[in-house]
């Protein structure tokens, strides 16, 4: 799996309107929505990209906008109902493609064929992690038990 910066950019960003929403009286980040430029700002992020990572997200469902003096943006769900899985698929698509193509759709050869498993395998194992890990999670810097186990490995710090 390769994270774009588009994908980065996006959970950077929305990290920042979960906590924003942890962090509100009533739970409820409408009442307090961040401006585009002050999400840019808080992690480093351009502008332009980030409006177009916003749209993405308005798109799909995963934030909302208010014009005006009091305006910004603000997470159209609770955060706890908002999973990495769905913010990748928001802004870059599927979790696994194979030449832009969905793995059960791919078609091999009987000598190739089982590469299709290979990427069905690869998918269910990208869903275990992603699926279970929310927004509200890296708000309050916080991985399901199962996913932080996986950090545990000295291997899965390596890089090969």
């Amino acid at each position: 799996m390769r994270v774009t910066a588009k994908s980065d950019y996006a959970l950077r960003a929305l990290v920042e309107l979960a906590a924003a929403q942890r962090d509100s009286a009533d739970g409820d980040a409408r009442d307090a929505p961040i401006s585009a430029e002050e999400l840019g700002r808080l992690q480093d992020i351009p502008h332009g990209f980030l409006q177009a990572i916003l749209s993405d997200l308005r798109r799909s469902g995963i934030v909302s906008s208010r014009r005006g003096k009091t305006g910004g943006w603000f997470l159209s769900r609770d955060s706890s109902e908002i999973t990495v899985a769905d913010v990748l698929r928001a802004v870059d698509g599927p979790l696994v493609s194979v030449y832009d193509v969905r793995p059960e759709a791919v078609e091999y050869n009987d000598r190739a064929d089982i590469l299709q498993h290979v990427w069905i395998a690869s998918r269910a194992a990208l869903r275990r992690v992603m699926d279970a890990v929310t927004l509200a999670d890296l708000a309050e810097k916080s991985l399901p038990e199962a996913v932080h186990e996986l950090t545990l490995d000295s291997d899965a710090w390596e890089a090969r």
